[in-house]
């Protein structure tokens, strides 16, 4: 019999691009991936794997096997649901969804939430994982996750596979961060050109918030001048506060900043993300999921 755990393991190799990096999205050693995946090779007798210069590709019978799973997985997961809705038939909310998110909802919408529903719903269980919105979004297509929170900037792609569902939460501002004492800090709101000068703090490169950064310079010459990078958009406000850079950082999960620090907005163009949550069509019927995504609209909708 075909190992289901082993069928999503080599999912993840033909998501993530590489055992290393399927190993990271779903938690396990590189090793134990590749265990796995042989293990599934043993069962089917086919190599389902092959090397690729320094990493590895699926076969042809791998690639198979991946597409012709997808249904069967989509077909246990309708049935994850309808087993949830016998058990809760007493109105309990009972299952596991795991969730998926990005560091700055994780503190302002993700924490509130899940501990509201660990009061509300004590059977239901909600394990969390931070990860970048691409990471997210593959974690949750390829079943490793059930439901994603992430971000979308302006006109930075963040492409949605067409089995997934998005569900708008609300729409988060960026301020560009100065100390007081800043010749420009005085201003209501801030163009691109007026900044065009200035040393920046920002995420890493891969990062949508970086790529977005970048997209906000477009045809402003030499700009941004990122000299410092940090992942912690709390350290971008400690340069900020020696005022050795400024930084762009979201209003989400972001608290107070100080008084000797300001926030001010840019314009033309302004510097918002939409935040989305994603599950996959197939969990449509999951009481667990729909209590969990309800859960994250209301309190979106109170913020």
């Amino acid at each position: 019999m075909i190992d289901l755990e082993a069928v999503l393991s080599l999912r993840a190799v033909a998501t993530q691009g590489s055992v290393v990096a399927a190993a990271t999205s779903m938690g396990y050693t590189p090793s134990a991936v590749s265990q796995q995946v042989k293990r599934l090779e043993r069962e089917t007798g086919i190599a389902l794997l092959e090397r690729a210069g320094r990493g590895v590709i699926l076969t042809e019978a791998g690639t198979r096997l991946v597409v012709a799973s997808t249904p069967i997985l989509a077909d246990l997961e309708r049935l994850r649901a309808d087993l949830q809705l016998t058990a809760g038939a007493d109105d309990r909310v009972v299952g596991e969804i795991r969730v998926a998110a990005f560091s700055t909802v994780v503190r302002g919408l993700v924490i509130p939430v899940l501990s509201g529903l660990a009061e509300r719903h004590p059977d239901l269980s909600l394990p969390l994982r931070e990860s970048e919105p691409w990471e997210t979004i593959a974690l949750v297509a390829s079943g490793q996750r059930d439901l994603g929170i992430v971000h979308r900037w302006g006109g930075v792609a963040l492409a949605m596979p067409d089995h997934l569902v998005s569900t708008p939460l609300f729409t988060d501002v960026a301020d560009v961060i100065l100390h007081r004492d800043h010749p420009l800090a005085g201003h209501t709101e801030l163009r691109p050109e007026e900044l065009a000068g200035e040393t920046w703090v920002a995420t890493f490169e891969a990062t949508i918030c970086r790529q977005w950064l970048r997209r906000l310079f477009d045809g402003v010459p030499n700009a941004p001048r990122i000299v410092h990078e940090s992942m912690e958009f709390q350290n971008h406000l400690e340069f900020a506060r020696t005022g050795r850079a400024v930084a762009l950082v979201p209003r989400l999960g972001r608290g107070d900043i100080g008084e000797d620090l300001v926030a001010i907005p840019t314009a033309a163009p302004a510097s918002t993300r939409d935040v989305l949550a994603v599950h996959r069509r197939s969990q449509e019927d999951s009481p667990a999921l729909r209590t969990a995504l309800d859960a994250f609209v209301e309190h979106a909708q109170a913020m």
